[in-house]
């Protein structure tokens, strides 16, 4: 067994924890961006970037992690012991959250402005997108010297707005007025004037696309010279940095917390139970807000690839996940004090009370009793309060990545997540104290107090 300190709350350490956290939320723009500044946390941490396409050689004790798509990262610690003799604790999140995605063809050159069209990703809370100033990030694909390469692009800047309609022109607006995601949403860059500085870059933006000319434009202030873009994948977001509020600042307000915040707390988790010797990984998948099908989802392969790829043989594998455990962390919700009739009385989280077993007897979250009292006694030995989640009966549930994942794999699975406020919106709500508590328990669990 390995002792591991607790952090305590409001120490110097949890300050930092959750300053690091605000610098991870506001850099993390886009599930590439956030992929890539896990990736940075983990070789800071003496971790080995290994390549799908290579053979690996793995070596007892040796730390590793792989990318797919940019997007979703795998992550672990070879343990001491053979790994069907020991399983291996598994922390899991997703990357990607609610956003607003920009279009193939995207260009609306009307009305004497230049908009452009989005789609709209995953279960977005729309109303609070009005009225912020955004910007645009995601990964470009771009032609250099006849090669094909891609960059990931953050314009940082405000570039955009969403404007609302003045209740003047819609007086039953705070009771009736409804968004509609295709006439609506449009997002709007300049006027047209301001289109292009002169009749030559009008008539070029006109036949590459204004976006391509401003994407190019991007590439270049980063010294890479682009030839032609090829695609992209893009979003806008809130331009408002993370931040710690309230009196007594008990909040964490940022765009993103579902689930960057589960993500960037697995990661610290992992590199602080490094001493243990244990089993441990990782795993943040994409698209976990559009269902998990895709090949860098939880519903595709690519855990159980790299599970295969650390233990070939089928029959020591199977064994080793018998031994094993899932925390898959997505954030819960909280009590919302103004509308207390939306929770299941008994089951109503609050901020800053410890971190929410998540429970549904139709398995829209993988908890079960053995899994969930291995982790109240886990939270008891790590001084860790906890609460739990059941959604109303007449309301239906969400779900994570936990139920994919212990059906594709096999593995016994626990749903836990931080209390929020405000679930997908632009700006959601979670509770200063709350992530020294998840970490304290992940922390725990990787390294097998």
């Amino acid at each position: 067994m390995t002792t591991i300190p607790n952090v305590s709350l409001r120490s110097e350490q949890h300050q930092k924890l959750n300053s690091d956290l605000l610098s991870f939320l506001n850099a993390s723009p886009t599930p590439f961006h956030a992929t890539l500044n896990i990736t940075t946390l983990l070789l800071d941490a003496g971790y080995q970037q290994l390549d799908e396409a290579d053979a690996w050689d793995l070596a007892a004790k040796g730390k590793y992690f792989v990318t797919r798509n940019d997007s979703s990262i795998i992550a672990w610690r070879q343990g001491s012991k053979p790994f069907s003799e020991s399983g291996i604790g598994i922390v899991g999140a997703h990357t990607d959250s609610p956003c607003l995605s920009v279009r193939p063809n995207p260009e609306l050159d009307t009305h004497g402005v230049l908009r452009l069209g989005v789609e709209v990703y995953g279960g977005v809370l729309l109303n609070p997108w009005f009225d912020r100033d955004l910007s645009l990030a995601g990964r470009v694909h771009y032609l250099n010297s006849g090669e094909l390469n891609s960059a990931l692009v953050n314009f940082q800047c405000p570039i955009a707005t969403l404007p609302s309609l003045a209740i003047h022109l819609d007086r039953e607006a705070n009771s009736k007025r409804s968004i509609n995601a295709q006439n609506h949403t449009p997002v709007l860059l300049a006027t047209n004037k301001l289109k292009a500085k002169s009749n030559e870059t009008s008539k070029k933006q006109s036949a590459e696309s204004v976006l391509h000319g401003l994407l190019k434009d991007h590439l270049k202030s980063l010294e890479i010279e682009a030839e032609s873009i090829q695609d992209y994948q893009l979003a806008f977001y809130d331009t408002q940095a993370a931040a710690v509020i309230g009196i007594d600042g008990d909040f964490i307000a940022s765009a993103r917390l579902d689930n960057l915040l589960s993500c960037y707390l697995d990661t610290q988790a992992l590199v602080a139970s490094d001493e243990s010797n244990e089993w441990a990984m990782l795993v943040c998948n994409d698209h976990e807000e559009v269902g998990s099908q895709s090949h860098a989802g939880a519903a595709g392969p690519f855990l159980k690839q790299v599970l295969e790829r650390i233990e070939p043989d089928g029959e020591a594998l199977q064994r080793g996940i018998s031994q094993s455990m899932l925390i898959s962390t997505d954030n819960a919700h909280a009590l919302h004090p103004n509308h207390v009739d939306k929770m299941e009385p008994k089951h109503s989280p609050m901020l800053n009370a410890g971190p929410v077993i998540k429970v549904n007897a139709n398995q829209r979250y993988a908890s079960n009793s053995e899994t969930q009292a291995v982790f109240r006694s886990l939270c008891e030995k790590m001084n860790v309060p906890v609460q739990t989640f059941v959604t109303r009966g007449d309301m239906g549930c969400g779900s994570t990545i936990g139920p994919i994942t212990a059906a594709e794999i096999g593995v016994k699975t626990l749903d836990v997540g931080l209390p929020t406020l405000g679930m997908h919106s632009i700006r959601e709500l979670g509770g200063y104290e709350d992530t020294a508590h998840l970490y304290n328990a992940l922390t725990g669990f990787l390294a097998r107090v």
